[in-house]
């Protein structure tokens, strides 16, 4: 029972710190019926669907078949660590960052293992986790916290977009930039003996994307979350019920706790008005360092209750994703998937905070010139 315990706290730290942090605050500001109006019900609507939308996807075989078809014709060691880092930027825009790495990082892994190389599989395993946060800013649904803040200040998409586009571009060619340098000599290799990913069920899969598109439709504003959810919902437990089982629960409970805390510390006056006072002074860096420690999606939340700079908190958060490994809580899957098979003396968590690191200066150093 121990080990389980401590496994699970392991495993979900973040849950279990942000509904301690909420219990401690309901002895402060006792529940009552004010409760029900803290929690945002369509950000958590909208984000189980996506879950579930994606998980079905994935059950499906859709993004193993994708990736094995496209990868499939590249044999050089340096396309394919390109391939690899562009897909994790492009896919991470519409399924998330976290879902993303959990569907490439082993196919990564199983293709690089081909040139025998390590040095260069950590590089673009961290080239790829990178990309994946980075990619995943520019669109309210990349990540956890995009969704959040886009329904919690009422950004319209294009807004949202142009006020990420310039990072997401510096962050196209940077990564670029990265690959080639890191992989300045070129190896090639017969991948031909990777297994094939089977075809997915096409009835399946035209269900589930107009599904997508529902989601996206009650992002936009278009149709009303309860509607999308209702849709959703009743359509995968009628196709493939096993896909509930995939859905992050701990990640929506951590919002409901977070929820709860900010609820409550928003109402004793003597902490919401310093908050405010030291959060205003420079919200983007606030963020940015916030991140580093508890994480970029519990900062978002927190810092959301006490500044109105809702684009200056946008920017700081997703730049934020970088840094320490658990700057991004995505940035975990990958180590996860390496550590299994990691060996001796390989550096990867000193090569992972040089890198991040290097990307937050020079973005962070674009957004003093945007500011």
């Amino acid at each position: 029972m121990k080990t389980k315990i401590v496994g699970f706290i392991k495993t979900d730290t973040i849950l279990v710190v942000s509904g301690i942090l909420a219990a401690i605050s309901c002895f402060f500001v006792h529940p009552d019926k004010k409760y029900l109006d803290y929690v945002n019900y369509r950000v958590l609507a909208i984000l189980f669907s996506l879950m579930l939308v994606v998980s079905a996807l994935v059950r499906i075989g859709t993004f193993d078949y994708l990736t094995h078809k496209l990868l499939g014709r590249i044999h050089s060691e340096r396309y394919i660590s390109l391939f690899l880092v562009l897909l994790s930027f492009f896919l991470s825009m519409l399924l998330t960052n976290d879902v993303a790495l959990v569907t490439l990082v082993p196919f990564a892994l199983l293709l690089l293992g081909a040139f025998g190389d390590r040095r260069r599989t950590i590089y673009t395993l961290i080239l790829m986790t990178v990309a994946a946060n980075l990619g995943s800013m520019l669109t309210p649904i990349g990540n956890p916290q995009n969704l959040y803040l886009f329904t919690e200040y009422g950004f319209s998409l294009p807004e949202f977009l142009k006020l990420m586009l310039p990072y997401s571009l510096a962050s196209l060619v940077l990564l670029i930039l990265s690959v080639f340098w890191l992989n300045r000599t070129d190896h090639t290799a017969d991948l031909a003996a990777s297994p094939e990913a089977s075809r997915p069920n096409l009835p399946k899969l035209a269900v589930y994307l107009v599904l997508f598109i529902i989601c996206l439709l009650t992002v936009a504003g278009t149709l009303h979350y309860l509607i999308m959810l209702g849709v959703v919902a009743a359509v995968i437990l009628v196709m493939d019920f096993r896909a509930f089982r995939k859905v992050d629960y701990a990640l929506l409970l951590t919002f409901v706790f977070f929820f709860i805390l900010i609820g409550n510390l928003g109402q004793i006056d003597a902490i919401r008005d310093t908050l405010t006072k030291i959060v205003d002074q420079n919200v983007t860096l606030t963020a940015v360092l916030s991140s580093q420690i508890i994480s970029n999606v519990p900062a978002a939340m927190l810092l959301s209750a006490f500044t109105k700079q809702g684009s200056a908190l946008v920017v700081g958060v997703n730049l934020g994703g970088l840094g320490t490994l658990i700057a991004s809580m995505a940035s975990l899957i990958t180590y996860k998937f390496y550590a299994k098979d990691r060996k001796k003396g390989e550096g990867y968590l000193i090569k992972f905070t040089i890198i991040n690191l290097l990307f937050l200066a020079v973005l962070y150093g674009l957004h003093l010139i945007l500011k």
